[in-house]
């Protein structure tokens, strides 16, 4: 029993006051609106209408659920409403997780960008090098670098790619020398950055001769926050692997520099995960669509600036004598 339908039949037989009328709204029968009134009697054990061959009128039970029947449906229509409009008007809060590094150096202002546009739009970011189950946790969508995704069912986005770079403190290398080739990197001091999406102890370099594995067995040190692992390198405890974005402000102010400059290693895609397309919230919609345009161009604005300080002004690499 559509008890909704019965209680939208009754209101509407007692605001036209007729069958007849109520029949044509809602375009139905009049037996058809007559039986949905008679059932919603049956299943309430109470007679709403007095009628008769000439008129309807309510009887005091009538009355008194007509005006329920009303509020009722007022707050359901309501809510329908504000459900449709977020299919089409971003609002509320949005409630993100995505990986540390990631959401420290390009989602946070991307989201004081977006506000500027959406500014009924409210951000509940979390920060943490896990994956997660959005379901579970309640994320609207997640931000993650990977190789590649599981199959998890859910919808995937690609935002762009990134990769790390080798850095060390000017310090360190005066003190140890630059590792001037892949193999060099041996007899230097290595720190790992404890990171799912990257291996502990191999490092893939990709240079000018192609790819080259480096084993790194005996570590000085080792840390899972990019973050943390700048605080060591620029310390001169050794030479580690740092995404780019990450090394970027250390390779410009001085305190870092690169070792091997013409390599880079862990190539990694980022990716936003969310749960559906179908009915796709306005705000989670538009926040794909923004980071769609956003990420790439800061990516590849930074990497520019990458190029521009791995090298001496007259475009030498900084390893060069």
């Amino acid at each position: 029993m559509d008890t909704l339908f019965l209680m939208r039949a009754f209101v509407c037989v007692a605001e036209t006051g007729s069958f007849t009328a109520a029949a044509s709204r809602l375009d139905m029968t009049t037996s058809y609106v007559s039986r949905a009134v008679s059932t919603l009697e049956d299943h309430l054990r109470a007679r709403l209408l007095h009628r008769t061959t000439r008129r309807i009128a309510l009887t005091e039970v009538g009355q008194r659920y007509l005006q329920r029947c009303e509020e009722i449906l007022r707050y359901i229509d309501e809510a329908e409403a504000e459900a449709s409009q977020a299919q089409a008007r971003p609002a509320g809060n949005l409630k993100i997780h995505s990986m540390t590094g990631i959401g420290q150096h390009y989602l946070i202002n991307a989201a004081a960008e977006y506000s500027e546009k959406y500014p009924d739009v409210s951000f509940d970011l979390t920060l943490a090098n896990r994956t997660t189950d959005i379901l579970d946790e309640g994320y609207d969508l997640s931000v993650v670098i990977a190789r590649d995704l599981p199959d998890s069912g859910f919808i995937s986005k690609c935002l762009g790619k990134t990769y790390s770079v080798l850095c060390a403190s000017p310090s360190y290398v005066a003190k140890h020398g630059f590792a001037r080739q892949p193999a060099d990197l041996a007899k230097q001091r290595c720190l790992r950055l404890i990171n799912a999406a990257m291996s502990q102890d191999r490092w893939l370099l990709d240079g000018p001769d192609g790819e080259e594995l480096v084993t790194v067995s005996h570590t000085h040190f080792q840390v899972n926050t990019s973050d943390a692992m700048t605080v060591a390198l620029k310390a001169g405890m050794g030479i580690g692997a740092l995404p780019f974005y990450t090394a970027l402000p250390g390779l410009q102010d001085g305190s870092l520099v690169r070792v091997l400059p013409e390599h880079t290693l862990f190539p990694l895609d980022v990716f936003a995960l969310y749960p559906s397309r179908q009915y796709l919230d306005a705000k989670i919609r538009t926040w794909v669509e923004f980071l769609r345009d956003y990420m790439p161009q800061r990516i590849e604005a930074d990497e520019r600036r990458l190029l521009e300080c791995s090298r001496w002004p007259d475009g030498k690499t900084e390893e060069t004598p």
